[in-house]
């Protein structure tokens, strides 16, 4: 009977308007799974985190929302340096000061994506990885700068690097809140079972979800002293880890 299929077919078309009303009050609780929910510095992570916080690195007012509710300072600088090494998304680099950590030298600039991703591996990666192997947190971290008007590994020719524009930041060193000072050139190459090696290893690891360039010692002598952590651009949101 025609109206047999018709009931059938309203029936289905309640179950599904049901299912969209559920999911809609899910996702209104459960904002980590939600593609089109405001990324936040306490959501879990979930499938749709890392499209979410790769955004940032594209879209600056998205990244500056993105601080804004991570309560950090978002205060942009004027425009600084011409063509290759122009700076116009340029500010004081305010994460590590969000959860009580100083960067040493006081002052770095940087971009919005640079800090962001400083506020999502200190805060998700870092201290947590601190205060499980020494029961201490991180106070200070100690830098080799972040803007540097030149090229990958500063010849005449090739492509420009990520510090010319400020997109980038060395990091060199962590010191703990008991004066412990870990630094990246003493204690990279430390037995792997030594708690060092392990710390600066599960920050270089970490920090690979949080930056789309992370280089270490692992990959050549000109890193052997620092964490190089930048935020380039790429096609289909891929990055190096090495």
């Amino acid at each position: 009977m025609p109206w047999q299929k018709i009931v059938r077919f309203l029936v289905v078309i309640a179950l599904i308007a049901v299912a969209l009303l559920f999911g809609r009050a899910w996702l209104g609780d459960h904002p980590e799974y939600d593609p089109r929910a405001p990324l936040t510095i306490d959501q879990p992570d979930t499938w749709v985190t890392a499209r979410k916080f790769a955004a940032l690195r594209d879209d600056r007012d998205v990244c500056r929302a993105f601080l804004r509710r991570s309560g950090i300072t978002v205060t942009a600088l004027p425009p600084l340096g011409a063509v290759q090494c122009r700076r116009d998304d340029r500010k004081i680099l305010a994460a590590p000061a969000r959860f009580d950590i100083a960067l040493r030298p006081a002052g770095a600039q940087g971009t919005c994506a640079i800090d962001a991703g400083l506020a999502r591996w200190l805060h998700r990666d870092v201290q947590p990885a601190a205060e499980a192997m020494f029961g201490q947190r991180v106070v200070r971290l100690e830098h080799l700068g972040t803007a540097n008007c030149r090229r990958i590994g500063g010849g005449d020719t090739g492509n420009w690097s990520e510090h010319a524009t400020g997109n980038a930041i060395d990091i060199a060193a962590f010191v703990l809140a008991n004066g412990r000072r870990i630094s990246v050139s003493g204690d990279w190459k430390k037995p792997p079972s030594a708690p060092e090696a392990m710390f600066l290893h599960a920050a270089r690891d970490s920090a690979c979800d949080s930056f789309s360039t992370v280089l270490s010692p692992d990959y050549n002598s000109a890193h052997s002293d620092h964490l190089h952590l930048d935020q380039a651009r790429r096609s289909a949101g891929w990055s190096a880890c090495r």
